[in-house]
């Protein structure tokens, strides 16, 4: 065949060929009238070439193939590129995906959260969320699409339970007595259903304005405020903790026990310092590392659960950068983990029915787990530090 009936047999150019044939990939003969002719062999011979080009292939490397000098260190290491190539592109395409509510988020808003937790809260909030989902999809259900079923079953798990997060009263009133006044105001946030707020009304006469945005947590508190008549010391909000309104008076004391971690503890001492008076005592609770070697098991659930978590050496660094003075902190101690998590493991076995083969039980029972096997490695901290 002539080289025009060549390349339409193969769907290229002439133009094609003729570099082809400069390159020495294709070798024509040429007749006595000048015209060049090919055989089946030579159409073959491309078609194999386009195969090997669709796999990747540069023209120099066909050409080695072809020639039966197969380069396997060089091809192992396009085989390489080739497949890191691929998974950008299913992380692309699984990105796109989910942002149409097509998959998970789940793995996207982990990392987002570890590199650019600001800017995480920030986006989530440009899609419509409040400051409060925000972080609670940042950091709890962590998808946005699947958000507000996955709350409703972690509310379940919550409604039902006293401590929302280890602690215990033996820990409020051992912070209590390192403030070096006798509070008469105390604002307390991330409330939930009131175990410390009950605790630090017992233990001092303040004005206390107890906060949480879990409406459902609110009203135990509530029930617990009437049982005592403790009505006319307690005033009880419905507020984001983000959002928290300048006092007509700064407060004496500010209270968090495990909600700072919420909205980022560094942002917390920087944005709560501004509602303290001169001297006023912020006192708050987070969980830290106990070890600079966890298993490998543990650290891999905390980095993708709590990727800010510290140690208490740097928690208490990060105070004084913003402008507190430390008057100490203390492990609170393996009752405050077992007051959170042995109630939690039997409400979880209680929903079992319920909630079985859902992402909420599954995801309470890993760190049920985790904190079973990690013990000595994580624990809770509580910090007490001064305005200057």
């Amino acid at each position: 065949m002539r080289i025009s009936e060549l390349a339409e047999s193969v769907g290229l150019s002439r133009a094609t060929l003729l570099y082809y044939e400069k390159l020495g990939l294709l070798k024509g003969k040429r007749q006595a009238n000048g015209y060049r002719v090919y055989t089946d062999a030579d159409r073959q011979r491309l078609r194999l070439l386009q195969q090997l080009q669709a796999g990747g292939l540069s023209l120099q490397e066909c050409q080695a193939c072809l020639d039966g000098k197969l380069d396997r260190e060089m091809l192992g290491q396009r085989l390489d590129t080739l497949e890191r190539e691929i998974a950008e592109k299913t992380r692309s395409r699984d990105l796109l995906a989910a942002l149409l509510r097509r998959g998970s988020l789940k793995d996207w808003h982990e990392e987002v959260e570890r590199v650019a937790p600001d800017l995480h809260r920030a986006w989530l909030m440009s899609q419509g969320f409040s400051s409060a989902d925000a972080g609670l999809v940042a950091l709890v259900s962590k998808d946005m699409n699947a958000h507000d079923a996955y709350m409703a079953g972690f509310m379940e798990v919550f409604a039902d339970l006293d401590w929302w997060g280890p602690g215990t009263a033996e820990a409020t009133r051992r912070a209590l007595t390192v403030v070096p006044f006798v509070p008469g105001t105390i604002l307390e946030i991330g409330c939930g259903p009131g175990m410390a707020t009950i605790t630090l009304a017992k233990a001092t006469g303040a004005r206390i304005t107890a906060t949480d945005t879990a409406e459902v947590a609110l009203d135990k508190l509530r029930a617990r405020i009437g049982a005592r008549g403790l009505t006319d010391r307690i005033a009880v909000q419905n507020v984001d903790m983000a959002a928290l309104p300048a006092p007509e008076r700064p407060w004496d004391v500010i209270w968090s026990e495990g909600s700072a971690y919420i909205l980022g503890v560094e942002k917390a001492l920087a944005d709560w310092r501004a509602l303290l008076r001169p001297g006023g005592v912020l006192v708050f609770s987070d969980m830290v590392w106990r070890t600079d070697t966890p298993d490998d098991a543990v650290r891999a659930f905390w980095a993708a659960e709590y990727p800010a978590m510290a140690t208490p050496a740097r928690r208490a660094a990060q105070a004084r950068r913003a402008g507190y003075r430390v008057l100490g902190h203390f492990d609170m101690g393996r009752a405050a983990m077992e007051t959170y998590y042995r109630p939690l493991a039997a409400r979880l076995d209680a929903l079992e029915p319920v909630l079985a083969g859902t992402r909420v039980l599954d995801d309470l029972r890993r760190e049920i787990a985790v904190n079973e096997a990690g013990s000595g490695q994580v624990s809770y901290e509580m910090f007490v530090l001064e305005r200057v």
